[in-house]
């Protein structure tokens, strides 16, 4: 089952972003038959220092070159049901540990075409690739109803995002549809605190009032209520401070609430929400260098998913470090954070060691494909960070539930009440 032909293109995320799409060829050796398999790399906002080098210098251009040059030429030939021999060849062919050869996006779409190929070429789910023959456990969907923050260029809260989770649904299609319903009544809410908002939505389809981060959580909390009662599904909430871009060096600045903070005053402020809101998730409290804050957070609510993003970056030994002084009990997963699945599945290894819950996330430029709902199926995720609304985004939920409907009664979805 060996990789033919190799094609690099440039295409968009449903942000405008330009990104790369890899399309690679595989001939089945037994039917003669061509099978295709395309995978494009998502595009982040706030990326954190530690990830990866998007683009190398240059630029798109710069990145479709090295690949031509590069990485096509090594991994034409390689056998597609070995995709960690395509992620072996990447890694081996840039040098460096941030890709600053071939640049991340190149490596993680082709990563990500790579399995998509070797799934192809045996007639299986990307998922049970991934994750063999017992991978049938579903993640619970994760999603971003009111956005502030960089997502939603300074104009919402100062908070980056306000989401919700049902923590017990009976199916994949029950929680989907939970998080759409709680997402569709919370405009009714907003436009009764701000009545000039005209609807407008940010780059994951979060809603964007001018409205403080209070109010936020006081509206979401009262429509989960309601949602959660009719459906008889438990409803958390969660925060993602995205405290890297609110920090100047030495406090958090809160600019549209005219207030700044210290660590300790941060910590407060962060363990107020939790206790006032029952927040079962909180991601990103502190920046992306404080791992001792984190722990002190984690220390305190050792029962809620305290979550580290930018400070992880989806790195092993950024997580092993974070493992070893338990500042968290959960870590975001962001293939494109580190550049190919090989490094993902490392990832995902070194946190289960922590005894981390994993939640797999999209990107706020994200792009049409399903990817991400297989490779957190393939992972064993507890969670999947998708947003809502927007097609990039449905697309993985709708296909969470395809997944689900495929495996039927042997589906298993996660249930989170408490740690």
């Amino acid at each position: 089952m060996q990789i033919q032909d190799a094609w690099i293109r440039k295409i968009f995320t449903g942000r405008g972003d330009v990104t790369v799409e890899v399309e690679l060829t595989v001939e089945d050796a037994a039917t003669g038959d061509i099978l295709v398999a395309r995978a494009a790399a998502p595009a982040g906002a706030s990326r954190g220092a530690h990830e990866v080098l998007y683009f190398p210098e240059g630029g798109v251009d710069a990145a479709m070159a090295a690949f031509e040059k590069l990485a096509a030429p090594e991994i034409v030939g390689l056998d597609a049901t070995e995709p960690y021999t395509v992620d072996g060849k990447l890694e081996e062919v840039d040098g460096t540990p941030r890709f600053e050869r071939i640049g991340g996006a190149v490596a993680i779409a082709t990563s990500f075409a790579a399995a998509e190929a070797g799934a192809a070429a045996l007639g299986m789910p990307l998922y049970a690739f991934l994750g063999g023959a017992y991978a049938r456990r579903l993640p619970l969907p994760l999603g971003n109803v009111i956005g502030g923050g960089k997502h939603s260029r300074g104009l919402g809260p100062d908070i980056q995002e306000f989401l919700v989770i049902p923590l017990n649904p009976p199916d994949v299609y029950t929680a989907v549809y939970t998080n759409v319903e709680i997402h569709k009544r919370v405009l009714k809410h907003i436009l009764k605190v701000d009545t000039t908002f005209t609807g407008g939505k940010n780059d994951e389809g979060a809603w964007t009032p001018r409205i403080s981060s209070v109010t936020a959580l006081r509206i979401l909390k009262e429509v989960a209520g309601e949602v959660g009662q009719e459906l008889g599904v438990e409803i958390g909430l969660g925060v993602d401070m995205a405290s890297s871009s609110l920090w100047n060096g030495e406090r958090y600045v809160y600019k549209n609430e005219g207030v700044e903070r210290s660590p300790r005053e941060q910590l407060d402020f962060v363990s107020k929400l939790v206790e006032e809101f029952d927040l079962v998730y909180v991601e990103d409290p502190f920046h992306e260098e404080d791992f001792q804050s984190f722990a002190e957070l984690t220390e305190r609510f050792k029962d809620r998913l305290i979550v580290g993003d930018d400070l992880f970056v989806t790195n092993p030994e950024r997580i092993k470090q974070g493992g070893k002084m338990k500042a968290a009990t959960g870590v975001i997963i962001k293939p494109d954070q580190i550049g190919t699945l090989l490094r993902t599945h490392q990832a995902v290894s070194t946190a289960r060691d922590f005894g981390m819950r994993i939640i797999v996330s999209h990107r706020s430029g994200d792009t049409e494909y399903r990817t991400l709902a297989h490779i957190a199926v393939g992972l064993g995720a507890e969670v999947i960070k998708t947003g809502i609304m927007g097609g990039e985004r449905t697309t993985k939920l709708n296909e969470l539930i395809r997944i689900g409907e495929y495996l039927g009664k042997w589906a298993k979805i996660s249930q989170i009440r408490r740690l």
